[in-house]
């Protein structure tokens, strides 16, 4: 499986996406859209829906477990390109989706 994320979207749907606020657009060197996102503190934001119950970011397209893809892939946070499939965190969200756990060669 060389794309596992484009198949399955279910970290996008289960945790928040928070992250510092100096990654949006809103300053000189940020990326995502700042319109795309709520305020968690006075120095954090989420994106939006992922502070929902069920969480479900407003960037994901498709069905979980799949076919999905990210609207702002290029602009995400860094909370998103951190993340590793097959990772504890991963598996626990695909478990809530009803999905297999993933084991990747490392």
């Amino acid at each position: 499986m060389s794309e596992p994320c484009m198949s399955c979207g279910a970290c996008c749907a289960f945790f928040r996406v928070s992250f510092y606020w100096s990654e949006t657009d809103a300053h000189p060197d940020g990326s995502v859209p700042a319109a795309l996102t709520v305020p968690i503190t006075p120095h954090f934001v989420a994106m939006r829906g992922t502070q929902s119950k069920p969480p479900r970011c407003v960037e994901l397209d498709g069905h979980i477990g799949q076919a999905v893809s990210c609207r702002i892939y290029d602009k995400r946070s860094s909370t998103c390109r951190d993340f590793s499939a097959g990772d504890e965190r991963c598996n626990e969200a695909r478990r809530h989706h009803g999905l297999p756990a993933l084991h990747l060669n490392p």
